[in-house]
């Protein structure tokens, strides 16, 4: 594996991070062609190659070292049974197969395709202080909000947490528990369907 370990690290020294900006909720990324624009042309520079197999409710990613054959895989579950508002089954089937290609493949190759939403918001160089800012007075949620339905929904099919929540608005004790509850019915719900 040393020839096809060596072309990844030479790979990893090269790609830059990938972020395009598409819009995810509460957070944003970059979608498979972003991601493909880029690799592609250093993958095949370093002799380097990928493919994603779909199998019995996974996906496969194998990347291949092209010279030597050595390769390296990395499998993942889809959970079935997923309902998402909108979508037929069949759409939520595909929404899962890219989302899943999207991050197994910037995992094995040790990608960044999202932006960084933590505390820092981003990266620093190790010379630069952070700047100190005013904490920004945070809009109030009540379920007489405009955002309430929006919110509350997102909770409640487990795309956004309490956490999140927390960090766009003020909330009441009682909205905090309204919330965490919609947030535990959700988590259940999809523990029961990948079961």
């Amino acid at each position: 594996m040393k020839n096809l370990f060596k072309a990844l690290a030479s790979f990893q020294q090269e790609v830059p991070v990938i972020h395009k900006g598409t819009k995810g909720y509460g957070y944003s990324y970059a979608d498979l062609p972003a991601i493909f624009e880029v690799i592609n042309p250093l993958m095949k520079k370093h002799k380097l190659g990928f493919t994603q197999l779909l199998g019995d409710g996974n996906i496969k990613t194998i990347i291949f070292h092209i010279e030597s054959g050595e390769t390296l895989e990395s499998e993942v579950t889809i959970p079935n049974n997923v309902v998402l508002k909108g979508m037929n089954e069949f759409q939520v089937t595909g929404s899962a197969i890219t989302y899943y290609r999207r991050y197994s493949l910037s995992a094995i190759l040790g990608l960044v395709t999202d932006k960084d939403t933590d505390g820092t918001g981003g990266s620093q160089t190790s010379s630069q202080a952070p700047k100190k800012e005013a904490p920004a007075k945070l809009p109030t949620l009540t379920q007489n909000s405009k955002q309430w339905p929006t919110v509350f929904e997102a909770v409640s099919d487990g795309r956004a947490n309490l956490t999140y929540v927390k960090k766009k608005f003020t909330i009441s004790k009682e909205i905090e528990e309204i919330l965490e509850e919609a947030h535990e019915r959700a988590i259940e719900e999809l523990a029961k369907k990948s079961n």
